[in-house]
């Protein structure tokens, strides 16, 4: 509920709520029936029939540090007495200060933005060794940024510091789990390399699958995106019925837990046991931010990973509900640009507050749902396109039937015509 002097305040002042161009909010509309307006919309599109989530680094920004804190992070690694000491004991070809300065000189064009930074002395290295030639300071500095990258994603999920995205993780997942059993399962496609998908699911002993094989080696086939989980109903006849306590995840970017496998396999990516804060081991397979980004993801397991998110959205009668995603990848953005183009009966609800520049919240097409703003709770400015406020508010109990939600919104909306508390 909304509390505070916003609750007089009209929904529009406060609030987005947009089908294509056109607000969903009236001129004489309140924040709390504006909530309520979004709140039923949400609803009706989580009980379609296929529901898809994206999920991207907003998602797990409680836990996981945000680009300004990650390039301080690095920073500080690049200035440390430790870095100087290894370069010294590694007999490099060069000095600490000439390190320093080739951070400084990068980060000078790009202050803000690792990736654009990582995206340079990407280049430079590709553009050396196309001339036969190479830089040993820029190697080991694309090498230290990966590593404080990677360590920065691989927390430990149990600990203090993970506490509150976990329990949003575990209570998204817990929603998303119990869906009707007439509907599909629930798919969700996440940028996130972090653990926090599978530790939650964990927790809470939801079924999933995420292309990998079980076992004591689990190596990577998409083909198993395409099995039905059942359970029998019946012992005395070949009768069955899907799992209710199952979610896809796809992890689009990879994980902190892949590698690439020498094993006899089609696609030669094994999931593997990571312990927090260790270093990346050598043949890790997910994709940095950088912008070349589209070009990584044009290789197996990407592609494979990225066609699973093409032909889930073209599935009919279908909803992508964004969280969190900031549009800046570009094969991902193409995805469901092509979807909407030839699948009519998708819609797609973009959490966010975003720029001019995003086409895709520009377009005055009507199945395109956008949804952003702030609101006074207790004297606090809270967002509800961040993931918080979205699990506990916005995203329904899928497991409740349409058939409770109508008598319950019919018995409130009773009570509150007779002025009953």
């Amino acid at each position: 509920m909304c509390d505070g002097s916003d609750k007089k305040q009209l929904a529009k002042d406060l609030l987005i709520f947009q089908q294509g161009q056109d607000s969903l909010f009236s001129d004489s509309d309140d924040v709390e029936t504006g909530l309520e307006k979004i709140r039923s919309k949400m609803s009706d599109l989580s009980n379609i029939k296929n529901l898809h989530f994206l999920l991207g680094a907003g998602a797990s920004a409680d836990a996981i540090p945000a680009m300004a804190p990650l390039i301080q992070i690095v920073e500080d690694k690049v200035n440390s007495t430790e870095t100087e000491a290894d370069i010294e004991s590694e007999l490099c070809d060069f000095t600490h200060d000439d390190l320093k300065e080739a951070f400084q000189e990068v980060k000078e064009h790009s202050p803000k933005n690792l990736e654009h930074m990582l995206g340079t002395l990407y280049s430079k290295r590709s553009y050396l060794e196309g001339v036969g030639k190479s830089d040993q300071v820029n190697s080991y500095l694309i090498e230290l940024i990966e590593a404080q990258i990677y360590t920065s994603i691989n927390i430990d999920c149990s600990g203090s510091d993970a506490e509150k995205s976990l329990g949003l993780y575990k209570q998204l997942y817990q929603k998303l789990s119990l869906r009707n059993k007439d509907l599909a399962r629930v798919n969700v496609f996440t940028t996130n390399n972090d653990l926090l998908s599978e530790t939650a699911l964990g927790y809470l002993n939801v079924n999933y699958n995420n292309g990998f094989s079980s076992g004591l080696s689990r190596t990577f086939n998409p083909a198993r995106f395409s099995y039905t989980f059942s359970r029998r109903i019946d012992s005395g006849m070949e009768k069955y019925e899907p799992l209710e306590n199952m979610v896809y995840l796809y992890k689009l970017h990879g994980s902190i837990s892949w590698i690439e496998s020498d094993d006899n396999s089609f696609f030669n990516i094994k999931e593997i046991d990571v312990e927090p804060t260790t270093e990346p081991p050598g043949k890790n397979v997910l994709i940095y931010p950088t912008p070349l980004k589209q070009n990584k993801s044009l290789g197996s397991p990407y592609a494979d990973l990225i066609r699973e998110f093409q032909n889930k959205l073209l599935l009919q009668h279908g909803v992508l509900i964004v969280i969190g995603y900031s549009f800046s990848d570009e094969h991902i953005n193409n995805a469901i640009y092509a979807a909407l183009a030839s699948n009519p009966s998708l819609s797609v609800v973009i959490f966010g507050d975003y720029s001019p520049s995003e086409n895709l919240t520009q377009l005055p097409d009507r199945r395109i749902y956008q949804i952003s703003g702030a609101i006074d709770v207790e004297g606090e400015k809270v967002k509800i396109h961040y993931f918080e406020y979205i699990v506990n508010k916005l995203i329904p109990d899928l497991d409740k039937s349409r058939d409770s939600d109508l008598l319950e919104d019919f018995i409130r909306t009773l009570k509150q015509a007779r002025g009953d508390s």
